[in-house]
């Protein structure tokens, strides 16, 4: 799918993390791509490809709006992906406000910029499929959004990222910018950083260590694979019934219980490791499940890496780049 953009100039925010990196590594053969990032979380470091000819980097924070604007217009960009966010439970939970700032502002900067750009042909706005709230069954994209108790860390994530949607949207509707909308489900593979469950399974089950679960392990999700995401990323990003529109990019058959997810990782990796329950650190997610047919029917996307695959993959990479020893 990478191959269908070429020739073409990308300017990547958050694209030091782990799916923007993923993004950048598959396109820079054929394009010049621009990656502006505050380097918090850095999944390039040690990559093939970060002393790529065709891959600028440019250390900056979308809060502030000139050194933004600067980048993006030395960039000149025809196609603009804002995945820069603050994410993961412990983060967003330890600092709601910068959560918040970052995700409503920095998305508001960004589209603003964006509208000042010559021949911008797509801008694609990073959601999230935490705006469907705890109980979340084959959602599709119309699904109301239904998000929790006003004041609760949690909520803070989801309420700032559905903001930005909200904006991107607008932004579409009243000047015609040629927005796009991505809600990733639960994104995992090689080059993870922070602190996701499965990434955490993984590690700890290689290193031979306890699997700590929060809450009762009955939590459902479904886990989309780094390259099926990238996939439809891509997709977003070209198809041009895309445009205006919002998608859910996951892996409706890759359903589990953490429960099920930790067994999983211990099966599939040999591990002797222990799962230990904890309390529950906040509000969690009960139920989390896509429906991507509006992908499928519209861009043709079609998860394709099942979880075990994924798992085995994912701790291969960990292993050859030294992430992790194995017990």
């Amino acid at each position: 799918m990478a191959e269908s953009i070429k020739g073409k100039r990308i300017f990547i925010t958050g694209g030091a993390g782990f799916i923007g990196s993923t993004l950048a590594g598959l396109l820079l053969d054929d394009n010049e791509v621009t990656i502006f990032d505050n380097f918090t979380r850095n999944a390039i470091a040690g990559k093939p490809f970060e002393k790529h000819p065709n891959l600028r980097t440019v250390k900056g924070d979308v809060l502030e709006g000139d050194g933004f604007r600067s980048a993006a217009v030395a960039a000149k960009p025809d196609i603009f992906v804002h995945a820069a966010a603050i994410a993961g439970i412990a983060t967003v939970v330890k600092s709601p406000t910068m959560t918040m700032r970052v995700n409503m502002i920095g998305t508001a900067n960004a589209l603003g910029i964006a509208r000042q750009l010559d021949g911008l042909e797509r801008f694609v706005d990073f959601s999230t499929s935490e705006v469907f709230g705890s109980l979340a069954f084959r959602s599709r994209e119309t699904t109301p959004a239904t998000l929790g108790e006003a004041g609760e860390a949690r909520w803070t994530y989801a309420v700032s990222k559905l903001a930005g949607e909200h904006l991107s949207a607008a932004y579409f509707r009243e000047f015609s910018l040629p927005t796009v909308m991505v809600r990733p489900f639960n994104v995992y593979g090689p080059g993870q950083v922070g602190d996701s469950a499965l990434r955490t399974f993984i590690l700890r089950a290689l290193a031979g260590e306890d699997i700590h679960i929060y809450g009762d392990g009955n939590q459902i999700r479904a886990w989309c694979y780094v390259s099926d995401f990238v996939e439809g990323l891509l997709l977003c990003m070209t198809h041009p019934d895309a445009v205006g529109e919002s998608f859910n990019i996951g892996n409706s058959r890759a359903v589990i219980t953490i429960l099920g997810l930790a067994e999983t990782c211990l099966r599939v990796l040999e591990s002797k490791s222990k799962i230990i329950f904890a309390p529950p650190l906040s509000a969690d997610i009960e139920l989390r499940i896509p429906s991507v047919q509006k992908a499928r029917e519209v861009l043709g996307f079609e998860s394709k890496v099942d979880l075990e695959q994924g798992v085995r993959l994912t701790a291969e990479t960990f292993l050859k780049d030294g992430v992790v020893k194995r017990a």
